[in-house]
């Protein structure tokens, strides 16, 4: 019985160490009202700028917060808004991917169009003037990771449907009257989801540093909520008087992001994505 491709990306060292942290963050993520003591909005000025002990782990924050409780609860807002805007950016991607592809025609060309006109601008560039359009927060953060990487898995699905919709079993269904929802969802999606799918997980890296430049910014979750973009943004005037504020949501957003690259890499090897893509090119 053949393992599924998540588990054989697990036989590199590589890919396993980087799903272990993965694993290990998103546990953190999900349970951190169970894994610390500490409030992450609770003030406490006497403590503030204490450096690690057995008391705080990784130190304390300006204002005497525990700095690994608001790093635990931070991972929970960088990571659900990250993975929730590439889903819906997916979502919608492979849709208007799939619909330009199949259909053709007009609707090809203007999404062609829209596609190549977002893409010519920097990722940073479109998240900033949508962020600046709806207003900082969680919300307006998701909305502008979304669009900015829409492009991507638009024009990613469109190249494999263009290749797919000529192969024999689409003929084959069609030539048994199946609709062209049925071919498109039964059929071409399906074989088009692999590498959609790979491409999504490592835009989550990409992701997870835009959301923590929109938060340096002050433009991602608004205080009190933590978030790993906002921690630093606090943290980089205080780099002299206490580095650990800035040090570890830094190392938390590098760790995180080449954890997602590698266990990635481990993934479109276990799948082969990139000799199937080659056949379809």
């Amino acid at each position: 019985m053949t393992m599924p491709a998540p588990i054989r990306a697990l036989r590199r060292p590589a890919g396993a160490i980087a799903a272990g942290w993965l694993l290990a963050v998103i546990f953190a993520a999900l349970f951190a009202p169970l894994l610390t003591p500490y409030a992450y909005d609770v003030q406490n000025l006497p403590q503030a700028y204490q450096p690690a002990s057995s008391t705080h782990w990784l130190g304390t924050d300006e204002f005497g917060r525990d700095l690994l409780t608001r790093l635990i609860y931070g991972a929970r807002t960088s990571l659900s808004v990250s993975a929730t805007a590439i889903a819906i950016s997916v979502a919608c991607g492979m849709t208007l991917g799939a619909a330009a592809a199949w259909f053709g025609g007009w609707l090809d060309r203007i999404v062609t169009m829209v596609v190549d006109m977002t893409w010519s601008f920097p990722e940073i560039l479109i998240a900033l003037i949508l962020v600046a359009i709806i207003g900082p927060g969680t919300t307006g953060t998701m909305i502008a990771i979304s669009v900015a990487y829409l492009a991507q898995f638009t024009r990613l699905t469109r190249a494999q449907i263009m290749t797919l919709k000529g192969e024999t079993f689409v003929e084959a269904a069609r030539s048994l009257g199946a609709t062209n929802g049925h071919i498109l969802f039964r059929h071409l999606l399906p074989n088009a989801l692999a590498p959609v799918l790979v491409s999504a997980m490592l835009a989550t890296g990409d992701a997870i540093i835009l959301e923590a430049t929109l938060g340096f910014f002050g433009l991602g979750a608004q205080p009190p909520t933590p978030s790993w973009g906002g921690m630093m943004s606090a943290g980089s005037a205080l780099v002299f008087k206490a580095p650990w504020i800035i040090i570890f949501p830094g190392l938390a957003v590098a760790i995180t992001v080449i954890a997602i690259n590698l266990y990635g890499d481990a993934l479109i090897a276990a799948l082969d994505v990139r000799a199937k893509v080659r056949r379809t090119a």
